[in-house]
């Protein structure tokens, strides 16, 4: 039997790994390796990357970059998730706000000091990302339309510390950026009309709180149909191997994910048209892969770009 206080610490670290939201960890640090293998690096060995000292801290530092931001955003967003996240918001406030600010600048210092190990520029990088996080969590994410495109940016982020690392400006590295980046926008937007009761209580200037549920449909399904532009460059244009069978499959979804969106009205309905959203971005990380499957037999790129 677990004593009272082993079952008290065990409820703070769980809460602090849902305030952190510790499952997404794992995807960012694979995702971001993977776009280092197949689209960041592509002429490098698989084998050297993984080995690769300085992107490690890189990765890590990233990852811990981004679970601050989720501890901010957290600590500014109490309220707000008590309306709109009942169950997970009982959960994240077993930590205090005192506490979450502690480990807040804790893990901003561990950052600050694992950056040196890379380099001075990698130094600003971070702190330039950890301020911007902290300003849209404090300021912009209650402007209308500027917190949407924030956040997505913010997003997309972490791939660019991995592109300024190896300095390979390939085109179509910025039509795989554009196609997330859109799938993130749509994806805020669809949280927004999620999140409409919070919002409105904690005076959050949202598209559909401003202009209306049909007017936010209407962005969301240009957004949609603007997908298609960096889907053809990648399909097209571009080689992307076997992966272009992603980019079918995301086609198909996203016409369904349109046909229930403007079915929808209720909470439920957002936040499945918002898992399927998660879903297409968390498969698209593992879908990178199918670029060039051969570089997990043989450690290196066949194709070449």
């Amino acid at each position: 039997m677990l004593s009272r206080k082993t079952k008290h610490i065990l409820l703070k670290i769980v809460s602090m790994f849902s305030v952190v939201r510790g499952y997404n960890i794992p995807i960012i640090a694979l995702a971001q390796y993977l776009s280092a293998i197949f689209i960041l690096a592509p002429n490098k060995r698989a084998l050297d990357i993984i080995l690769d000292s300085n992107l490690f801290v890189i990765v890590i530092v990233s990852i811990l970059t981004i679970a601050s931001g989720y501890i901010i955003n957290s600590f500014y967003d109490s309220k707000k998730d008590l309306i709109n996240r009942p169950n997970k918001s009982k959960l994240d406030r077993l930590v205090s706000q005192n506490t979450k600010l502690q480990v807040y600048f804790s893990i901003n210092f561990i950052v600050f000091m694992l950056a040196f190990f890379v380099s001075f520029r990698a130094v600003l990088f971070f702190s330039t990302y950890i301020f911007m996080i902290w300003f849209y969590s404090h300021k912009l994410k209650k402007i209308v339309i500027l917190g949407n495109l924030t956040a997505s940016f913010l997003a997309v982020l972490p791939f660019f510390a991995i592109l300024l690392y190896y300095k390979n400006l390939y085109p179509q590295i910025f039509a795989h950026a554009t196609f997330l980046f859109l799938l993130l926008l749509i994806r805020e937007m669809i949280k927004d009309l999620e999140n409409m009761k919070g919002d409105i209580a904690n005076d959050y200037q949202t598209i559909p709180i401003l202009f209306g549920e049909c007017f936010s449909k209407k962005i969301i399904t240009v957004l949609t149909f603007s997908t298609l532009i960096p889907i053809y460059f990648l399909v097209e244009i571009f080689e992307v191997g076997y992966m272009d069978i992603y980019f079918y499959v995301s086609m198909i979804v996203l016409i369904l994910f349109l046909q229930k969106l403007w079915k929808s009205n209720t909470k439920p309905d957002y936040v499945l048209l918002h898992n399927i959203l998660k879903f297409l971005v968390v498969s698209g990380v593992f879908c990178i892969v199918l670029i060039n499957p051969e570089v997990l037999i043989h450690g290196k790129r066949l194709l070449k770009l």
